[in-house]
């Protein structure tokens, strides 16, 4: 393709040798589970995202998961979620036996609108999930207020916006436990699927040690039902090489997204990304909206240019969902946004160019 919707190249290249050089330490050292690289990345990350403790577990879902089970919120349990997100939010709410309770996104910058909130609240509601998504931090301050008020807890799913933040306070730093993704397309993202917990509670941290190992704290001594959702060894190992160059990868994010802003300005078809007051961006995605999205998304195809749409059916109408009850209609601004967004190509070493030859795609469809 003349422009690939993502590209692990050039990233790749710059870590090479430090990643080879991490793998070899790990293999010869011969120690694949619960070892000192866990420990090491795991410090390491909690000084980046300014919190207490930092868990390694197995991927996103599981962080979400854990969290959940660590606040003993479950059947019976109602955990207020946002309409537009990708479906791992509420699943972890299900893994719980609790029920996803969804409220409608702020059209702007698709996060969960805090004014949506406590119209969800009901006497079964225990937590608030709010999702950092495409890299923009919510208004996390709102959010907290509204906890506080209703005596709720925070979970933040921080998947797609590790390095934003809110007033100047990370993303993932917030809630009372939350859960981030290593996934490899993140912007912080293993070789392999990884996660983490993350908070500032101690006694949170500790249940979030032993769920993820079986329930056991000492080998053999298994305290409670506990799951096996450890983060290796290796993936440790090759996050931490990552996580020095996230700084500057975010700020190439943030540059990259700039040149799109200023070539697609002037073209009204398309709404593109804001930034809230007091918020921060780190660009997981670069997603615009048009009406004319799906046939766009065609003719950058056409042209060799890759696409993603993030996400095109919300929870609340997929079929694994189907038993609340919902029907189109029912949350319009998620399905909106479902219907409409497109996310453009965005990735570490992309170029200016680059960027405009997409942007030139962009402007030939609708004419100008």
């Amino acid at each position: 393709m003349r422009v690939p919707f993502l590209s692990f190249a050039h990233g790749n290249r710059l870590i090479r040798e430090e990643i080879l050089k991490s793998f070899e330490t790990f293999f010869d050292e011969g120690w694949y589970i619960l070892g000192n690289r866990l420990k090491q990345f795991e410090e390491e990350y909690s000084a980046f995202n300014k919190v207490a403790h930092t868990v390694g577990v197995s991927n996103g879902l599981d962080a979400l998961h854990i969290a959940l089970r660590a606040l003993k919120i479950g059947e019976g349990d109602e955990v207020i979620v946002p309409s537009n997100t990708y479906i791992a939010t509420a699943l972890a709410v299900s893994y719980v036996g609790a029920t996803p309770v969804f409220a409608e996104p702020n059209l702007q910058t698709f996060n969960i609108d805090p004014a949506n909130i406590e119209a969800a609240i009901t006497s079964r509601t225990k937590a608030i999930m709010p999702v950092h998504l495409y890299g923009q931090c919510c208004n996390m301050k709102a959010i907290m207020a509204i906890a506080e008020t209703y005596n709720l807890y925070v979970v933040e799913d921080n998947a797609q916006a590790q390095g934003a933040a809110f007033n100047g306070k990370p993303a993932g730093s917030w809630g009372h436990i939350n859960g981030t993704s290593f996934y490899p397309g993140k912007n912080l993202g293993a070789l392999g699927d990884a996660g983490a917990v993350t908070t500032n509670d101690e006694l949170l941290a500790q249940k979030a040690v032993v769920l993820r190992n079986y329930g056991s704290q000492k080998k053999y001594f298994n305290e409670t039902i506990g799951f096996n959702m450890r983060l290796d060894e290796c993936q440790a190992g090759f996050l931490s090489v990552k996580l020095k160059y996230l700084p500057e990868w975010t700020e190439m994010r943030q540059q990259i997204a700039v040149w799109y802003n200023n070539e697609l300005k002037d073209i009204q078809e398309v709404v593109l990304p804001y930034v809230a007051p007091g918020a921060t961006h780190v660009y997981h995605l670069y997603v615009i909206r048009t009406a004319a999205r799906d046939a766009l998304q065609q003719h950058l195809s056409n042209a060799g240019i890759g696409t993603l749409i993030h996400y095109p059916i919300p929870p609340h109408l997929q079929k694994a969902y189907q038993s609340l009850d919902f029907q189109k209609g029912d949350f319009p601004i998620a399905e909106e946004i479902a219907n409409t967004c497109l996310s453009l190509p965005l990735w570490i070493g992309m170029t200016q160019q680059d960027v405009g030859l997409v942007a030139q795609e962009i402007k030939s469809f609708f004419g100008r």
